[in-house]
């Protein structure tokens, strides 16, 4: 599974604080990988360059220079969540449509192939970049085999 990156902030020391699309907030401490990759030492040594970092056009790393980047997942998954925020309609459709491809082990290749969607429209749905129809979205989710519920509140 890929939860992207929407923001990053960074925090004393060595913590970063980021935002993903299904609207968790987790801080990670960037010292914790200083055994498995010593060139992140860097980040602690020189203040000016960690607070340069950026996210990838594509939220899915964090990168400071050529040589010093790191992967969003990590902390995803090893990060604490400290916190949460409401996510658009957009970004909540595209959570769960990676989170239901991904239960389902099929690539977004295998989803355009069945669905007759284009590969293209679907990566940006799942960015939570694309503006998806009702009847798209529910087209994507026939293919993977769920029936739709929509609840309006």
């Amino acid at each position: 599974m890929f939860i992207h990156a929407t923001e990053v902030k960074f925090l004393e020391g060595v913590e970063v604080e980021v935002s993903f699309q299904d609207g968790k907030v987790i801080r990670y401490n960037m010292s914790k990988m200083f055994l498995k990759y010593p060139q992140l030492k860097k980040l602690k040594e020189d203040r000016t360059l960690f607070l340069r970092g950026h996210l990838d056009s594509l939220g899915n790393g964090i990168i400071w220079n050529d040589e010093l980047d790191f992967d969003c997942m990590s902390i995803y998954e090893n990060g604490e969540v400290i916190g949460s925020f409401e996510t658009s309609l957009n970004q909540k459709i595209a959570t769960l449509l990676i989170k239901t491809r991904d239960k389902k082990h099929i690539t977004q290749k295998e989803l355009a192939r069945l669905s007759h969607i284009d590969q293209g429209d679907i990566s940006k749905i799942e960015k939570g970049v694309g503006n998806p129809t009702f009847s798209k979205v529910e087209k994507l989710f026939n293919a993977l085999g769920v029936k739709l519920n929509v609840t309006v509140k």
